[in-house]
């Protein structure tokens, strides 16, 4: 499984995934969840996925090759040449729809899940920020300021800071602690979820990828923040009033 989860604030967009795949307890493997489509100044598009690992390689690989084929071919449209971000939702669902079309019966009739899900998020020069979970069906949810972030896969051990912790004017720094805790509980709790792990941020107007990282285990930064998160939470529960029995 994986885990990934996207945040859109009013200043920019956090994105965090893992890089674990799991086929059986001794088939653990690593694949990049993020991929990235820029025109810096002029468009950024990034996508996180998870579940079936072809499913979701056939549907990326689908994205990509029409990319290229826009670059030289103005009457293709593609993610980075379509008029909205909402259009980028709709195509990257239409390839989801076509791979699973040709796919879905053929892995579950090896009993198997063919289940995957998109996470869609970017912004193009003059328009707006947008965050999109594209499930197996094709279809799609945006995110809104009541719910201002995303997650696919490992999603319920990270969500509990989420929800306490973020809110649309939540400022970056603290909204990629957030997500970096987010993960540490998932990493923590699910062993089907692990490092590296692949962190982008994309600010408000920039249309660009504004900071990249692979965060690898040794990662300083990341081990003091799973560090003195795990030391709070114990001082914060011995710190709870007791009921007497």
């Amino acid at each position: 499984m994986t885990y990934c989860v996207g945040l859109k604030l009013k200043a920019g967009l956090v994105l965090l995934s893992d890089t674990r795949t799991n086929a059986g307890i001794d088939n653990i493997g690593r694949f990049r969840k993020m991929f990235v489509f820029e025109d810096p100044g002029e468009r950024v598009v990034a996508l996180m996925t998870a579940g079936n690992l072809g499913i979701t390689q056939g549907v990326v690989t689908k994205i990509e090759a029409t990319v290229k084929r826009s670059l030289v071919d103005s009457d293709i449209e593609s993610v980075m040449t379509c008029e909205t971000l909402y259009r980028a939702a709709q195509l990257v669902g239409e390839a989801m729809h076509e791979v699973q079309a040709r796919d879905r019966a053929r892995i579950e009739s090896q009993g198997a899940a063919a289940d995957a899900t998109v996470i869609l998020a970017g912004q193009r020069r003059g328009g707006e920020m947008r965050l999109f979970q594209i499930y197996s069906a094709g279809n799609f949810i945006e995110a809104t300021d009541d719910t201002p972030f995303l997650q696919i896969g490992e999603h319920k051990y990270g969500k509990p800071i989420l929800d306490r912790v973020i809110r649309p004017d939540t400022p970056l720094d603290d909204a990629i602690k957030a997500a970096l805790v987010s993960m540490d509980s998932t990493l923590r709790s699910n062993l089907s979820v692990g490092m590296p792990l692949d962190l982008l941020v994309i600010k408000a107007d920039h249309c660009r990828a504004s900071f990249s990282q692979r965060i690898e285990q040794d990662h300083r930064e990341f081990r003091q923040i799973s560090d003195s998160w795990a030391n709070a939470l114990r001082e914060a529960f011995h710190g709870l009033p007791t009921i007497r029995l």
